[in-house]
């Protein structure tokens, strides 16, 4: 396709267009990856010049057996789902390799990751790997975005008013950040939604060799778990059943286990792999003093979905029930809170891997997210729902803060800032405990 047919005349500014400008300027090629429907193909046609759609027609055919025709055409060029076909990878990494420091060359587009056996190369200095998730609500226009996060880190902030509307954060959480429904109601949206499910259960599980009633089984349990570390010991009697104890085998620390019991875990934790490899599930890690502490791997991931809209299908409710179901709605509302600062935090200048994280210590003292710079800065936030909860978050906050000043081995910088992000609150401000209160609708990058 020519330039004129590529770039989208309706395409809507996204926070990461940034990040995609900057690594076009880094890498020969440049991987942009996340869920279906998030908009990724519509941002890389939005800095292309010209695609290839590998899914398209007899495309998957042609691919398989001459993969460098997909690299055919102005650069940038777009190579729409490209992972159909990974043959694909490769042949983009030879052909940046002979382009001799060329940068910006291929786009490369795709809504799961192919096993690492069809893969004979990381890419690693050659193509550059962009994360994306569905809108935020500054790019649905329904933040104000008058708090920025980059301004808490650099000090700056304004108190302001916020829209204290509980039934449209609610419809908001349920309509989800898709694109294409940004401006549908929040019913419709979930029909969508939820023959988005359904297509993974009956098509893209399945293509990866494994069940999708058991895949179906595992979401619904996620959601009714969600934001949790949960194990899985647990995730596999919601899916499976309760182990047989028939056979046993002795354990760590002469415990007994059933045999049973670990293959069904195995089996859990592969199924969860397959959601990871389809970009439906976003795990966080744990975050804790100093940056080479154990317990950054040694803590249990939390789930989330990468959009709150997904837990909302998954679990069969509405606005309406959501209402009336206080607990759940806290549980969908901090998916919501995670899948923007995952947003906001990957569009700061000088940030790792894993900007955002969260912070559980053995006295059971938790905050829900940790956004951390690679230069050592960080801030935190505690998630609630409204302006009542909001003393509890700063609690937590200032317990965290006298933690680390009562431990010498942290070796920490002083937090750039303490947040509490709230959902249905009027004001934005700063208390006199020096903590933020941040209405969600008034955040932006």
């Amino acid at each position: 396709m020519s330039a004129a047919t590529v770039r989208p005349a309706a395409y809507l500014p996204r926070i990461v267009d940034g990040q995609i400008d900057h690594y076009l300027k880094l890498f020969g090629a440049l991987e942009i990856t996340g869920t279906k429907w998030a908009g990724k193909t519509w941002s890389a046609r939005a800095h292309g010049a010209s695609i290839s759609y590998v899914d398209r027609g007899n495309n998957p055919e042609i691919a398989q057996s001459d993969p460098t025709l997909m690299l055919k055409g102005e650069t940038p060029h777009v190579i729409d789902e490209w992972q159909i076909v990974p043959a694909i990878w490769d042949t983009v990494r030879h052909a940046v390799d002979d382009a001799a420091g060329e940068k910006g060359l291929w786009i490369l587009t795709g809504s799961s990751t192919p096993h690492k056996d069809e893969v004979a190369h990381s890419g690693a200095g050659r193509i550059g790997r962009i994360r994306m998730f569905p809108m935020t609500l500054a790019e649905s226009n329904d933040s104000s975005s008058q708090v920025s996060l980059a301004g808490l880190f650099s000090g700056a902030f304004e108190p302001c008013q916020a829209q204290p509307d509980l039934q449209a954060l609610v419809e908001l959480a349920c309509r989800g950040g898709w694109p294409e429904a940004c401006h549908t109601p929040s019913r419709d949206a979930q029909i969508v939604v939820r023959e988005y499910l359904r297509s993974l259960y009956e098509q893209s599980i399945p293509s990866l060799g494994k069940s999708g009633e058991t895949a179906e089984r595992l979401v619904v349990s996620l959601a009714r778990n969600l934001g949790q570390a949960t194990t899985l010991s647990v995730l596999s009697k919601d899916v499976l059943g309760a182990a047989s104890p028939a056979r046993r085998r002795s354990g760590k620390d002469g415990e007994s286990e059933s045999e049973s019991a670990i293959a069904s875990e195995k089996t859990i934790s592969s199924y969860l792999e397959a959601l990871s490899s389809l970009f439906l599930i976003e795990p966080l890690k744990g975050w804790a003093p100093p940056a080479r502490s154990p317990k950054r791997v040694q803590t249990k991931e939390r789930r989330y979905f990468a959009d709150p809209s997904l837990a909302v299908a998954a679990l069969g409710m509405s606005p309406a029930s959501l209402l009336d179901d206080w607990q759940t709605f806290g549980l969908v509302f901090e998916n919501l809170c995670i899948r923007d600062l995952q947003v906001y935090a990957r569009a700061l200048p000088d940030v790792g891997h894993t900007p955002v994280r969260y912070y559980r210590d053995d006295s059971g003292l938790e905050v829900d997210a940790i956004i951390e710079k690679a230069d050592g800065s960080w801030g935190a936030f505690e998630i609630k729902t409204s302006e009542d909860k909001v003393s509890q978050g700063i609690s937590s906050l200032l317990r965290l803060q006298a933690k680390l000043d009562e431990n010498p081995l942290a070796k920490m910088k002083k937090p750039s800032f303490l947040a509490v992000l709230v959902g249905v609150a009027e004001y934005a401000r700063k208390t006199p405990e020096g903590i933020y209160v941040i209405p969600v609708r008034t955040l932006g990058p």
